[in-house]
């Protein structure tokens, strides 16, 4: 058995202080061939990227431990699990987001996932980020919804955001990750980040439908603590966006050059 060394989670976290907020690359092995997955990987340290998050909705991809084998041995970056499932879990990782989907009552990816995943984690020796998942309304019917047969919190509704996020404070979660979904049409509106950080006291992270490296930015002003970015890399595999998306969420770094 692995010995955890817990790390990961702290170090980013040392980095968001010293940045002004940090940048997860999201890559999903059912969405992109594998030389286009590892060519963002391997370039993802040049680019500022902070960690390489790993994960998928379907895994159709029946070779997903050996996916996250071959990004390690890309990356010198973390390298952390995104589960869609218990199944997604895998020693070849640094730490995982282990999430329950609090916004949603489904009990399945309230906790029967987590239960099931928990003895892997140990066996593995992975570092367990607990994380409270929240899937907020985007404009589309996204597959996280699909999948956790859940409904999504309004756009509109920041208090009832708020009062999920500081929930998952309560329970001793270290981090609360606001979704819109793969390919939302709307991102997570950044009143209701401005509400959400200004409610809770531990980080948040924000991904889903964000194109545009400014938009980045303003996630990070609003109080983000850190951005998630993955279709949109994995369409265009550009490492020169890559680098202005890394940029745009280390505004004290940007201000120092």
């Amino acid at each position: 058995m692995k010995k955890i060394i817990m790390h990961v989670f702290q170090n980013l976290i040392d980095n968001k202080t010293e940045k002004g907020g940090g940048f997860f690359l999201l890559l999903d092995p059912d969405r992109s061939s594998e030389n286009d997955i590892l060519h963002l990987a391997e370039s993802a340290g040049d680019c500022g990227v902070d960690a390489v998050l790993v994960g998928t909705s379907f895994m159709l991809n029946t070779n997903f431990h050996q996916a996250v084998k071959n990004i390690k041995e890309h990356t010198a970056l973390p390298v952390i699990i995104f589960p869609g499932a218990h199944s997604q879990i895998t020693p070849h990782a640094d730490a995982i987001l282990y999430t329950s989907l609090i916004s949603g009552r489904n009990p399945t990816y309230l906790i029967e996932e987590q239960v099931k995943g928990a003895p892997l984690i140990k066996r593995f020796g992975l570092e367990p980020i607990a994380t409270g998942y929240m899937i907020i309304e985007s404009g589309r019917a996204t597959s996280v919804l699909y999948i956790s047969n859940t409904r999504p919190i309004p756009r509109d509704k920041s208090d009832i955001a708020a009062a999920h996020a500081l929930t998952a404070q309560y329970f001793g979660m270290k981090a609360v990750f606001m979704e819109a979904g793969s390919g939302a049409d709307g991102s997570v509106p950044i009143e209701m980040i401005k509400v959400v950080s200004d409610y809770i006291d531990i980080p948040i992270i924000i991904g889903g439908g964000i194109n545009k490296p400014g938009d980045a930015r303003k996630k990070i002003s609003a109080g983000a603590s850190f951005v998630v970015v993955g279709n949109r890399l994995e369409e265009c595999n550009s490492t020169a966006l890559m680098r202005e998306f890394a940029d745009a969420c280390h505004p004290h770094i940007k201000e120092t050059v």
